[in-house]
């Protein structure tokens, strides 16, 4: 897999009708390849702001380019939203490729069996469990672009053991290549569990009042390291 591209991030500003500003002057870049969180408390403006990466709103004053393309005009995202949205009457593989038409049933067998699905292209949603679900989630995005991942809350309301399991399978579809990942928490864990950077969002409109460097790789971190790169994320 080629490295993931980069992203810059220009809004001058973005409101919903005559409300304060949700961002004014926001700016930041994305290197290619890395893995980026964006941490802020609810209703600050993250989820909106993938939307936008995503190019699915562009109702805003700015440009949000990929690899200096125009977000709206760049190649769709894989986009993990905090439930999985599975259409209930298509199978896993069904799901997988009615985002894309293009994905063939190769194509999409392949992206479940990177996410340890390989034996459930033909089960509906309802015979899913919810991990599995989620899981159906990350290979629908991995199988629209392995190279640009934006998770919107990806553990959201799930069970210790299952948040487990889902960190540790994001590594390793991370791992897999150099995709570009930017996803949202309102958890310190998370951003020192995966990222290698955090993006602190605070106040409103929307500033970044921390960006941090995570330099050791998550697969390296013991709990002391954890615990101090908490510390970090948790200090802002």
């Amino acid at each position: 897999m080629a490295i993931g591209p980069g992203l810059n991030i220009a809004v001058d500003e973005k409101r919903f009708g005559v409300s304060e500003p949700l961002f004014k002057g926001l700016r930041f870049d994305i290197a290619p390849g890395s893995v980026v969180a964006l941490i802020g408390p609810s209703g600050i403006g993250k989820s909106t702001l993938l939307r936008m990466i995503a190019g699915i709103d562009s109702d805003f004053a700015g440009i949000i380019t990929v690899d200096g393309t125009p977000a709206a005009m760049a190649p769709t995202p894989g986009f993990v939203f905090q439930d999985p949205r599975l259409l209930p009457w298509l199978t896993a593989m069904n799901n997988i490729r009615a985002v894309d038409p293009r994905c063939t049933p190769k194509q999409a067998a392949s992206a479940l069996q990177r996410v340890g699905l390989a034996d459930a292209a033909g089960l509906y949603p309802h015979q899913l469990s919810g991990g599995m679900q989620r899981r159906v989630a990350l290979a629908r995005a991995v199988a629209v672009n392995a190279s640009l991942l934006l998770l919107d809350e990806p553990f959201v309301s799930l069970d210790r053991a299952l948040v487990a399991e889902m960190r540790t399978l994001f590594r390793a579809v991370v791992g897999d290549g150099q995709p570009t990942v930017l996803f949202v928490s309102h958890l310190a864990d998370d951003a020192a569990r995966l990222a290698d950077r955090v993006i602190v969002l605070q106040q409103r409109p929307a500033t970044i009042v921390a960006d941090i460097a995570l330099p050791i790789a998550p697969r390296s971190r013991d709990e002391a390291v954890l615990a101090d790169y908490r510390q970090m994320v948790d200090r802002h």
